[in-house]
């Protein structure tokens, strides 16, 4: 009765430090279905009134019948123009797919070469020290020349819990730092709600350099840079790994699943193909994802409890 009290206590801190200032009823009202009628109206209308703006023309074929030379017409250019436009079209495809079989190659040799200079660039990284510098000299990945600045992990080694992201947005990539924007500012408050602060747990991102425009990150830059998020999670050999996001949740544990179906459950993450050593892994939604859908976060809630009281059965749960 007392720890479901205290677990009451805190999703109350939780929701409030979410922003939270009043509660519905149970009963849930579906507001998009509200939205979702406005354009099925507009298509039942728009095919009511569609028949009657094209007859005219078939309505006035019995005030004015055509004259006599105009049906002629087609009939004398139907077959010269079939032959022509029948004939212009088949070279098309057969260009684009002669482009598409000369560049997928190549972007394989890019991915190929960009993966193994990380890999090189990264292997003899023994210390988070050594690992930053090493991604501060790393040229292979042309986000880093678009990017204004390196977004390094951050936090202690050892650390219980290592949150990973996908990747900086706009204010990470002006304070060269990553979760400081709306999204870091939510991360901290979720945090306080379990009873830990920033410096407690390690915070980093798959991708460390900003993508313009925030666009998704390619595959050949995805896999560069996961060379580096992985050794990072070597050198730091976290309690629990923690990817944010269905993006990390799938190239951290190589899995294709969507993040409602990966979240909310403890799996084993390997630190390489085959080797037997790992450590404990959940995933639960990016915070950026709860600032644009707050209904989730007592599900994210439910996660960070259950990390929480993982950490407490394990003994790893910073005192204070």
């Amino acid at each position: 009765m007392e720890e479901a009290q205290q677990d009451r206590a805190r999703l109350e801190a939780f929701l409030s430090a979410s922003g939270v200032t009043a509660r519905l009823a149970e009963t849930p009202q579906d507001r998009f279905s509200e939205v979702d009628a406005a354009p099925l109206a507009m298509t039942a209308h728009a095919l009511a009134s569609a028949p009657s703006q094209r007859p005219p023309e078939a309505r006035r074929e019995p005030d004015r019948p055509m004259p006599p030379r105009h049906p002629a017409a087609p009939p004398q250019r139907a077959p010269t123009v079939a032959p022509t436009v029948a004939p212009a079209r088949p070279p098309a495809p057969v260009a684009a797919v002669a482009r598409t079989s000369t560049v997928a190659p190549a972007e394989r040799r890019e991915a190929h070469e960009a993966v193994h200079a990380a890999r090189e660039a990264a292997r003899t990284a023994t210390s988070l020290a050594a690992l930053r510098e090493a991604l501060a000299g790393f040229e292979g990945c042309p986000l880093k020349r678009t990017a204004r600045s390196t977004c390094f992990g951050e936090g202690p080694q050892g650390a219980p819990i290592m949150f990973v992201g996908e990747a900086p947005g706009r204010e990470e990539d002006d304070a060269g730092r990553p979760f400081v924007g709306r999204s870091g500012r939510l991360l901290e408050k979720m945090l306080a709600a379990i009873g830990l602060t920033r410096r407690d747990v390690f915070i980093s991102n798959v991708i460390p350099w900003r993508p313009p425009g925030n666009r998704t990150p390619s595959p050949i830059e995805t896999a560069t840079c996961e060379v580096f998020v992985r050794q990072e999670i070597r050198l730091v050999r976290p309690h629990i790994l923690v990817p944010l996001g269905g993006a990390s949740a799938k190239t951290l544990l190589r899995n294709d699943a969507g993040i409602m179906r990966q979240r909310g459950r403890f799996v084993r993450y390997p630190f390489a193909e085959g080797e037997a050593d790992g450590i404990e892994a959940m995933a639960t939604f990016h915070p950026a994802y709860l600032l644009r859908t707050p209904a989730q976060k007592r599900l994210a809630w439910q996660d960070l409890l259950a990390i929480r009281k993982r950490l407490e059965a394990d003994g790893r749960l910073p005192a204070g």
